[in-house]
């Protein structure tokens, strides 16, 4: 299969392919197309032709394109589903759940489009305001640079496309390296549900050769990135005054307080750690135990984390598979035997198998400056350390320069509201895990976990401006 760039409604031949082989078995998927300079410049010179008869285009017809995409994802869930699985190594009935997801993802899309509400405003409220009526109006930015990862690849990917086209924005879509097809399959749903050609492209190739284009160029007004710390830093840097939203990284924490019950949360728990390998933004990476329960829920623990099954991502019954590379893995085995070597215990895994797989481990006491704990893991490896109490936890939680979500399990309503209080994240679940998210609901961070907020309605917010309009009668 060979997959070239899509822009302007039509698929755009490079002199330069690269291959695209499966995480798991390495077996090869597709040749994708690496976009040079003038490429990105195309799509960005088609999403603006594009943005002017996008923006005049009604709001219900901007929801019926994203209704009309809704029903195409539905009619194509196992399709979706096998590219993702084969593409990202991720677990089939995980990749059909991330299907599900997408088509609620859009599906919140198509509802927002009809309720772009602006206000009005008593301008008599202050001295020479009187005899005026004034209100406002949000209307879409132009074009947006949506730049998504490899986790997600179909939803993600929602939750920049779908709000960007319910407000009436174009769009030029670079999708993860690894995780191109589930982009292009989007395209394409797009194109058949009468999407005006431009008003979605989609480039793939290095990121310094497309995103240098997309910062640099005047008429994007958006960058919308979910990745890493670093490269968000970098594009803060040069975006100048474009608008700019980054959903970057995490060393999700969960607090298990004293008197919890443990057989209903351990599942869950073990649930939020290993989810595609760890691979996720909200992973469970460092779970803090009142030391009255420590001893049980690491028992507990580590039983369900034995029932956990590893392999092929085609297989049905498969939890775990392959790491999207062999050098992630490599990282995270040395940052697990530099913690070993600095006092940390290895409860279980912590074993380097064939296709890519890193068997999901379990550290206990890890200091809390090796990198297992202070940095990102992105992948199956957890840490339990116990507390005092949940003051301890809780400074234990905020002694991290990430802060995206938390978890707590309590009984006690007051240190709900307590950790509620003094947690320093972008949202505190009470009673679940920090890996908990719905695509309705406001999603971002702090600190080194980002800036600007997802979610429908929140991502729409970003990507509108506000305009006022003032009559004097």
């Amino acid at each position: 299969m060979k997959q070239s760039l899509w822009i302007n409604g039509e698929f755009v031949e490079t002199t330069e392919y690269s291959r695209l082989l499966n995480p798991y078995d390495e077996t090869l998927i597709a040749e994708v197309a690496i976009a040079e300079r003038e490429h990105v410049i195309k799509a960005i010179d088609s999403a603006s032709f594009a943005g002017e008869r996008f923006r005049a285009m009604s709001a219900h017809e901007r929801a019926e394109i994203l209704e009309r995409v809704v029903e195409l994802i539905k009619e194509n869930k196992e399709e979706c589903a096998q590219i993702i699985a084969k593409e990202a190594a991720k677990p089939i009935k995980a990749a059909r759940g991330e299907v599900d997801r997408t088509i609620m993802t859009y599906k919140f899309a198509a509802q927002e489009a009809r309720r772009i509400y602006g206000e009005t405003i008593p301008m008599d409220a202050a001295p020479g305001g009187e005899g005026r009526i004034a209100y406002t109006v949000k209307e879409p930015l132009g074009v947006i640079a949506a730049i998504t990862p490899f986790n997600f690849p179909m939803n993600l990917v929602a939750h920049k496309v779908g709000p960007a086209i319910a407000a009436g924005n174009t769009v030029v879509l670079k999708p993860a390296t690894q995780t191109p097809l589930s982009a292009y399959k989007i395209a394409q749903f797009f194109h058949e549900a009468g999407l005006p050609k431009g008003a979605l492209n989609v480039v793939t190739g290095r990121g310094g050769t497309v995103g240098a284009v997309l910062f640099e160029d005047d008429r994007v007004k958006m960058v919308t990135f979910t990745g890493s710390p670093e490269v968000g830093k970098q594009i803060r840097e040069k975006a100048g005054l474009k608008r700019v939203t980054l959903e970057l990284g995490s060393n999700s924490a969960v607090i298990v307080d004293k008197d919890t019950e443990l057989q209903e949360i351990v599942p869950r728990i073990v649930a939020g750690a290993f989810a595609f390998q760890g691979q996720v933004c909200i992973s469970v990476q460092r779970i803090y135990v009142h030391e009255s329960s420590f001893n049980d829920f690491v028992e507990q623990f580590l039983q369900k984390v034995k029932e956990l099954n590893v392999g092929n991502p085609l297989n049905e019954r498969t939890d775990i598979s392959a790491m999207i590379s062999k050098s992630e893995r490599n990282r995270v085995l040395a940052w697990i035997e530099s913690a070993i070597n600095n006092g940390a215990k290895l409860a279980i895994g912590g074993r380097n198998e064939e296709n890519g797989l890193l068997q999901p481990t379990v550290l206990l006491d890890v200091p809390p400056e090796e990198k297992i704990s202070c940095e990102e893991a992105f992948a199956p490896v957890v840490h339990i350390n116990r507390v005092a109490s949940l003051d301890e936890a809780i400074r234990l939680v905020n002694h991290s320069k990430y802060g995206l979500q938390a978890g707590v399990f309590t009984k006690d309503v007051g240190r709900a509201f307590q950790a509620a209080k003094e947690l320093h994240v972008g949202g505190v679940m009470i009673n679940d895990f920090p890996t908990f998210r719905v695509d309705h609901m406001p999603y971002g961070g702090v600190k080194l976990s980002g800036m600007g907020r997802e979610g429908i309605k929140y991502a729409l917010e970003e990507m509108t401006e506000l305009k006022l309009i003032s009559f004097k009668l």
